[in-house]
Order: structure tokens, then sequence, then C-alpha cells
């Protein structure tokens, strides 16, 4: 079960690591009028959100695998995997608002993406307090 454990720490990390990048992209492009650099900036963000949605699934898998293989049970569990929840919805709403770009659709100040992209930190920590110290 370390195995499962390691492998759903590595898979979040990785998961989350675009999560704190791609919305740093929306910054640039909610910024950015030179048609070409915004044409890369879409590349790449769509690229990043592509293998970021392929990351998520084995942390979500992995950490199913914990929960029906130690049974976890508590409050703090219940806090945590509405977070979880949260951090899909997040997820989602990034591709989203990079299909508004896509289309030339966004109606969103930069300044708006930079509060945006302290969710995932929020969220990230949040998760981590709930699992290491299990107020609940």
């Amino acid at each position: 079960m370390l195995w499962i454990k390691a492998f759903h720490i590595v898979f979040i990390a990785s998961w989350f690591a675009g999560l704190f990048y791609l919305p740093r992209i929306f910054v640039n492009l909610a910024q950015e009028t030179e048609t070409a650099a915004t044409a890369r900036l879409l590349l790449m963000a769509r690229k990043l959100y592509r293998f970021t949605t392929i990351l998520m699934f084995p942390a979500l898998v992995f950490g199913l695998w914990l929960w029906l293989g130690y049974g976890f049970k508590g409050g703090w569990l219940h806090a945590k995997l509405a977070l979880v929840v949260l951090a899909v919805g997040y997820h989602h709403a990034c591709g989203s608002l990079l299909k508004k770009f896509e289309h030339g659709a966004n109606r969103r100040t930069h300044g708006w993406y930079r509060w945006f992209n302290e969710v995932p930190v929020v969220l990230l920590t949040a998760i981590t307090i709930l699992v290491v110290v299990k107020p609940f």
C-alpha cells in the first residue's frame, strides 16, 4: 500500500503543478495583444491542460485505492473529499476558461486571473493539513 501512496503523492503533485501554472498562462493571455504571442500561449495552455487532465485521473484512482484499502473514516476525510471535488471543478473551470480564450471571448482581466491562480494553493494547503493533521 505504500507504493500506492507514493504514486498518489507523485500524481497529485504533478496535477497541481499544472493547476498552478495554467492560470499563469491565462494572466499572460489576458495581457497579450500580439497575435503570434497569443497563438503561442494558447498552444502552451492547450498542451498543459491536456497533460494535466491525464495526470488528474491516476491521482484520483490512487486516492480511491487508498481510501478503499485503508478504510479511512472521519470528518477530515469528508472535508478532504469535498476539497478534492472542488479541485476537480477548478480543473474543469480552467478548461472552460481556455475555451473562452480560444474563441476570443475572454472578458476577465489579468488581475482576476492572478487571484484565480491562488485557488489551487489554498486547496492543496487545506487538503495537506487535513490529511496530515486529521483535525476532525
